[in-house]
């Protein structure tokens, strides 16, 4: 089996010059970017869908039992990212501790959680989009305003069904032109975000808590309706494995290990700061949402908050926080993009990919070509399909990333026990084994049709691996070289 060692990972993550990416953010940046990714997906469509769908006011328990499982997962990527600070995440991880193989379908994996995550946020952008325009008497066409398999009612009785959804495609486009130009500027406007979508999750928590109804929290956990994953503990943790969806930032800020500066120390406090400041904002805000409205007024919104807030005398401040919101998701969209490319960076630099994923911009040193084409990719995605499909398979893909992530940390600790290590994952192998099995439940309780599209996206990475990547691996190609000796 071909595996990269630690020491070549190490050599790479000390290269400055030349064809690697630019080392230019700190600890605030990465947990900056964390949260900017966090908080957006999570807070602001798919906690009403969970809510109204699968846990009902138990959205909070949701959440916990979801962060909870991260807690286990972001102790062991912050011990990989602080030992192997190159960008690649999971998929680098596991190129060093189980092999090019299963490397490959991590690294495969992870472009279906990155480009449906950016997909998800900017199907609900659109929405909301839809709503701020609409409180102005501005009314987009229904027909490009959602996907092919969604349909709409008019106000006279009319059902209109969509053809695509224009704004979420143009919102991709427009963030991939700011990623081009270079991750110091999007960092900075990621930061600058982050203050603004903090701010917005502060001021709801503030304002509504005085205004929850209690009686909507009646019941608390509402009676299984018999299908399994409807409502009771079963719902929850189907909510858990839903709205684990929103927790993938620390994930994220893991692909940018190789563009920190001082990642030995700043990797850990940007993965595990960015998860504690988000669960906490997590559950409150799901306890003031949920308190305000029925859960059952969440069904088929992406737009949760804008419905919440009716409900407070401060109905007038909706236009101003789906404003702030629309910002913010375009700080979502952009962290998912970088994520996206980077993987694909290390996975053409290891020659499993063609070389124009790896080509970096003569001026800005980013990726861009890699950008183009996973724009053209994902913003057709994000424009013809609904919204409930995209954020299930995402859960599905950060799940198995997590779960190969843990498994690495305890191989490493058996084949390679004296490296040094900046930061170490507390008792193992108790806390990799609890963050394996908390994922593992998680993914069981997601709805079958997840699974098989998770299957199918496998078998075709399958394909892809066999057809070009294994021919074209360089580990692979330079083990043959010694072999025949030349």
């Amino acid at each position: 089996m071909f595996k990269k060692s630690l020491e070549s990972l190490q050599q790479e993550a000390a290269q400055t010059q030349g064809n690697t990416l630019k080392r230019s953010l700190g600890a605030v940046n990465l947990i900056a970017i964390g949260i900017g990714v966090i908080i957006g997906a999570g807070l602001f469509s798919l906690t009403g869908l969970a809510a109204a769908n699968n846990a009902g006011p138990a959205v909070t328990i949701s959440f916990i039992v979801a962060a909870v499982g991260c807690a286990f997962s972001a102790l062991c990527y912050a011990e990989f990212s602080s030992m192997v600070p190159v960008a690649g995440s999971a998929y680098t991880y596991s190129y060093a501790t189980v092999g090019e193989l299963f490397a490959w379908i991590i690294g495969w994996d992870l472009v279906l959680e990155y480009s449906v995550g950016a997909a998800t946020i900017g199907i609900s952008w659109s929405q909301y989009l839809v709503k701020f325009l609409s409180g102005y008497g501005i009314y987009l066409p229904p027909q490009f305003i959602q996907s092919p398999f969604e349909s709409m009612k008019l106000a006279d009785g009319t059902e209109v069904h969509g053809i695509i959804n224009l704004p979420a495609v143009l919102i991709i486009v427009l963030i991939t032109g700011i990623i081009i130009r270079g991750t110091k500027g999007s960092a900075l406007y990621n930061a600058l975000v982050v203050a603004l979508k903090v701010g917005v999750v502060i001021v709801f928590i503030a304002l509504g808590w005085k205004y929850i109804n209690p009686a909507n929290y009646q019941p608390y956990i509402p009676a299984n309706t018999g299908t399994f994953g409807e409502y009771g503990w079963s719902g929850i943790l189907r909510g858990a494995g839903v709205v684990f969806f929103v927790f993938i930032g620390f994930d994220i800020v893991a692909t940018m290990a190789q563009e920190s500066k001082n990642p030995q120390r700043n990797m850990p406090i940007g993965i595990i700061g960015s998860l504690a400041i988000c669960t906490f904002l997590f559950v409150a805000f799901s306890h003031v949402m949920t308190g305000l409205a029925n859960y059952t007024e969440f069904k088929n919104s992406a737009a949760p908050v804008a419905i919440a807030i009716q409900k407070t005398p401060y109905a007038w401040l909706s236009p101003v926080i789906i404003l702030a919101i629309l910002v913010g998701y375009t700080s979502v969209i952009l962290v998912d993009l970088l994520g996206q490319s980077r993987v694909f960076y290390s996975m053409s630099k290891d020659g499993l990919l063609p070389a124009v994923f790896s080509e970096l911009h003569p001026k800005f040193r980013t990726p861009y070509k890699s950008n183009i084409l996973l724009c053209a990719f994902i913003s057709l995605f994000a424009g013809l399909v609904p919204i409930s499909v995209v954020g299930e398979m995402t859960s599905i893909g950060t799940l198995l990333a997590f779960v190969m992530v843990c498994i690495g940390v305890m191989v490493l600790r058996k084949t390679n026990p004296d490296t040094p290590r900046a930061f170490k994952t507390p008792l193992v192998p108790v806390v990799p084994i609890l963050g394996i099995i908390t994922c593992i439940i998680m993914m069981v309780y997601l709805p079958a049709d997840t699974w098989i599209r998770l299957i199918l996206w496998l078998a075709i990475g399958l394909v892809v691996y066999f057809v070009y990547g294994k021919k074209n691996s360089k580990l692979r190609q330079e083990y043959l070289q010694k072999v025949s000796g030349k």
